[in-house]
């Protein structure tokens, strides 16, 4: 009982809390430079990877850019260990609920291995590129009895999730994970802009990445599973599509901005 209190302290604690912002900000970053890359590319220039991982590339590419990564991937690593206590001990907002918490899990689990990803691009041991990563990966799983199948479930989890984002963006719900009373009038106009137009492109883009893979297992085809840079990349390939890759590389942009909003004002 008293270990159960000391980690439910620790994980409420301020170190935790700045462990959180610190994260928060690093993802913002991250998806800044991932809708700035995403841009370029409808643009027709060539780009780096449009994902995490290539967003990480440019930003080392950068004079005193390997700082700035240090900085982000520490975020990152702190990123997942706060959405980690929130799976252990609650969810600020949403209390002990078991779903917010499953949430709060697999997210950790995710920018855990962003984390890691970043840290390998500093230690010069980065190998195959994100979107080769998950191809492979998802071979692996199809080769393997009943693998197709749980890559399809995959798929329509990652749709539904960005499903759910769209809505948590049109209907505000990100406003309840904010502490609104520290804003003036004037910064909750804005914040509450940013978080609708961010988070409902935000979703929009998950459930197209969601769309491959389901195709993926549907086609018997790995090849279609490469994650959030090969389906913007189909997207800029489209008809019509790089305005379409531009407007969501706006909202992705936005949504980063946002993100800095949300690193300030977070309840945690």
């Amino acid at each position: 009982m008293t270990a159960t209190r000391t980690a439910r302290q620790a994980a409420r604690s301020e170190p935790m809390k700045g462990l959180a912002h610190l994260g928060l900000a690093a993802r913002a970053t991250i998806y800044i430079l991932i809708g700035w890359l995403a841009l370029l590319l409808a643009r027709g220039l060539p780009t780096k990877s449009t994902d995490q991982r290539g967003a990480m590339q440019e930003l080392a590419s950068q004079r005193g850019g390997s700082l700035l990564l240090w900085v982000v991937a520490f975020g990152l690593a702190g990123y997942a260990v706060w959405r980690w206590s929130e799976a252990a001990f609650g969810v600020a907002g949403e209390g002990r609920k078991r779903g917010p918490r499953i949430q709060s899990f697999v997210r950790g689990c995710v920018y855990a291995f962003f984390a890691v990803s970043a840290f390998k691009l500093l230690t010069q041991s980065g190998g195959k590129s994100q979107a080769s990563q998950q191809q492979d990966w998802t071979a692996k799983i199809m080769a393997h009895s009943g693998g197709r199948l749980l890559i399809g479930i995959v798929g329509v989890i990652v749709v539904v999730v960005g499903v759910m984002l769209i809505g948590e963006g049109l209907s505000k719900k990100f406003e309840k994970y904010l502490d609104m009373r520290r804003m003036s009038p004037g910064i909750q106009r804005v914040v509450e802009r940013l978080g609708m137009v961010g988070t409902t492109a935000r979703g929009a883009v998950f459930a197209f990445v969601g769309i491959f893979v389901v195709r993926a297992a549907i086609t018997f085809d790995p090849s279609k599973a490469r994650g959030l840079d090969g389906a913007l990349r189909s997207l800029a390939r489209a008809s019509g599509g790089h305005w379409l890759l531009g407007a969501a590389a706006v909202g992705l942009i936005v949504f980063g901005i946002y993100g800095y909003a949300e690193a300030i004002w977070r309840r945690t």
